[in-house]
């Protein structure tokens, strides 16, 4: 079944007890993004916001509330739409499984966009920016923001529908500089295809025509995030997903969406910026205010009915996590078929996708010989840094998928633990510095700028992991330690104040523990932190401080450190330093009279009550 537009797929889900409705009317400042996030919480169901303050649009939330709702969304075309991403990866499987991928290529032919020719919903009003449901989603956030748009831009030098680019980029609508219903900021991360699409632009001395749309058919919204095989169209995954062509219209020079809800069109001219942000974002901190590109707004379009589509992002999970996980339940098994010895990878969602990536492959290199060190790993390691978006990665472990024929990424704290066992902490780190890391990675001092380590452990295990504080002496800057995951100990010191100071500070205690060197053998990491008991409450509290806050080339110590030929090792414990530092971004707080509000909103009653 193919939703022809938003409001199909909210009738099926209301239908089959996916989705409930608020009648009451909720402020889109901080109170609509209060309730979403509680809901999500409690794994339920879509929200239909049916009266919005200060907009006469109604505003639905939590579609890919969870993966279980992502696949009845997509129920009928899923399995299909993975044959199709699998044949794109290795075609040769169609002559090994010939009668399996038996009219695949076909479906993706069917699927291809096309061109309205009657006319379309879309083109049949015309609103402003400050009418459209103004969301607010953090207390610090520089404005209202779109935060599920589908932002279409075509290649200037080969204009077209197949030469184009379906991404999810987060736009400002309100705030800051931006002058009222004329003008929007567009925020794009790098490594980002519109950013090939404005250097051509640029190039040429014109304008980048940019559609964003809002809502449509639920396919085009995951279209924008997939990460696609070179040369598979997102509007081509969007109809094939969907069940039901991309249809699209032509309008001034821009090309809309047929079936969105709303449609935003406008243009990038050269050398054009405003401050954007700050916002919330989907590590758990707010992205800081920098310059973007600015957007002038031609038209705002929409359809009869139309309703507003939004998510919020924050600390993982979220309601993009239900994203992550459809995408690699549909692409994981090609991208081990793009680099040789590849087994598996996994973006780990609690530290923000980006800054951790875990990985098994194969170590082959050298069967004949019996000590074993990293050897084909460090070979797949730089071919996954120089892979599409995985590039971004800060750290990345990877292990020898002959040591652990058994071992699968789905088991995170499994696979810490087999890095832990082995790694070898005088020979397994390999820095990369100064190189590009995510733009929304703040454990750098410079935007999209920063560090990269490679861990790559191979062999027999070499320790027994210890799992409970040991007695240990340490000096009195110590505040606290704890045990806080097999073979890892988080032990508070004062605030951070700067790097200079700080690096005495953690040499004395390394200095401390090179004497306890034989205690602390089961413990291979050392994590410093704000809050031990935070760190220590659970494995995601761990990860994501650790792997969301250090900047590896400069946080990074060791007991009885060494640099050789400039390779840096240590021959004791390893030492991350998580505490937040002066020029992190701030983590995302509720608002807490916001939070008394909406508790106060759920105790009267109404369609409220029993949802928050």
């Amino acid at each position: 079944m193919g939703y022809k537009s938003m409001a199909a797929c909210i009738a099926d889900l209301e239908k089959n007890g996916h989705l409930i409705r608020i009648k009451e009317e909720v402020d889109p400042h901080l109170e609509m993004a209060s309730i979403h996030l509680r809901v999500h919480a409690a794994k339920g169901p879509a929200i239909l916001f049916e009266k919005v303050k200060g907009s006469s649009f109604p505003a639905v939330s939590n579609l890919f509330g969870t993966l279980e709702r992502s696949r009845f969304i997509f129920r009928d075309t899923l399995d299909q739409v993975k044959k199709m991403v699998q044949l794109k990866g290795d075609p040769s499987i169609a002559f090994k499984k010939p009668l399996k991928y038996l009219g695949t290529p076909f479906a993706a032919i069917k699927a291809l966009p096309l061109k309205s020719r009657f006319g379309a919903p879309i083109l049949k009003n015309n609103t402003q920016i400050d009418r459209l449901p103004l969301i607010h989603h953090w207390p610090m956030d520089g404005g209202a923001y779109v935060t599920l748009p589908i932002v279409y831009t075509e290649d200037a030098e080969k204009p077209g529908v197949m030469n184009s680019n379906l991404g999810m980029y987060r736009i400002q609508l309100t705030g800051n500089e931006f002058i009222a219903n004329k003008e929007i900021g567009l925020h794009y991360q790098i490594h980002r295809g519109i950013g090939v699409h404005q250097t051509k632009a640029n190039a040429l001395g014109k304008p980048l025509h940019v559609s964003i749309f809002v809502g449509g058919p639920p396919s085009h919204s995951f279209a924008a995030v997939m990460p696609l095989p070179e040369g598979l169209s997102e509007l081509t995954f969007a109809g094939a997903l969907g069940g039901r062509r991309f249809r699209y219209v032509n309008r001034d020079g821009h090309t809309l969406s047929s079936e969105a809800d709303f449609v935003i069109t406008g243009k990038v001219y050269p050398k054009e910026t405003k401050p954007e942000g700050p916002f919330g974002d989907h590590l758990g901190y707010y992205s800081l205010k920098h310059d973007f590109p600015l957007m002038k707004v031609d038209n705002v379009y929409h359809r009869e009915g139309a309703i507003w589509p939004f998510t919020v992002v924050g600390r993982p999970p979220q309601e993009d996590t239900s994203f992550g996980d459809l995408i690699h339940e549909i692409t994981g098994s090609i991208i081990p078929k793009e680099i040789p010895g590849l087994h598996e990878v996994n973006a780990v969602d609690e530290a923000g996708v980006h800054p951790l990536l875990f990985a098994i492959g194969s170590e082959r290199y050298t069967p004949y010989v019996e000590t074993k060190q990293p050897a084909e790993l460090l070979t797949i390691a730089n071919h996954i840094l120089g892979f599409g978006q995985m590039s971004l990665a800060k750290f990345l472990l990877i292990s020898a998928k002959e040591d652990a024929p058994k071992l699968t990424l789905h088991d995170k704290e499994g696979f810490f633990k087999h890095m832990l066992e082995r790694v070898d902490w005088t020979r397994d780190l390999h820095f990369q510095t100064k190189t590009t890391i995510d733009t929304l990675d703040y454990s750098s001092k410079d935007l999209n700028a920063g560090s990269k380590v490679v861990i790559a452990a191979v062999g027999s295990p070499k320790r027994i992991l210890g799992t409970k504080k040991p007695l240990i002496e340490l000096p009195e800057m110590v505040r606290g330690i704890e045990f806080a995951f097999n073979g890892v100990l988080a032990i508070q010191l004062e605030k951070f104040s700067d790097y200079e100071s700080e690096e005495k500070i953690i040499q004395t205690l390394c200095k401390s523990l090179s004497n306890q060197k034989e205690t602390l053998e089961e413990f291979p990491l050392l994590v410093i932190c704000d809050d031990v008991k935070f760190v220590a409450e659970s494995f995601s509290n761990l990860i994501w401080s650790v792997f969301t806050r250090a900047n590896p080339s400069h946080d990074i110590y060791g007991v009885d450190s060494f640099i050789e030929h400039k390779h840096w090792g240590c021959a004791g414990s390893l030492i991350i330093d998580s505490r937040m530092k002066p020029h992190n971004a701030p983590y995302l707080e509720l608002d807490p009279e916001i939070e008394k509000r909406v508790d106060a909103m759920g105790a009267k009653g109404g369609s409220l009550f029993g949802v928050i």
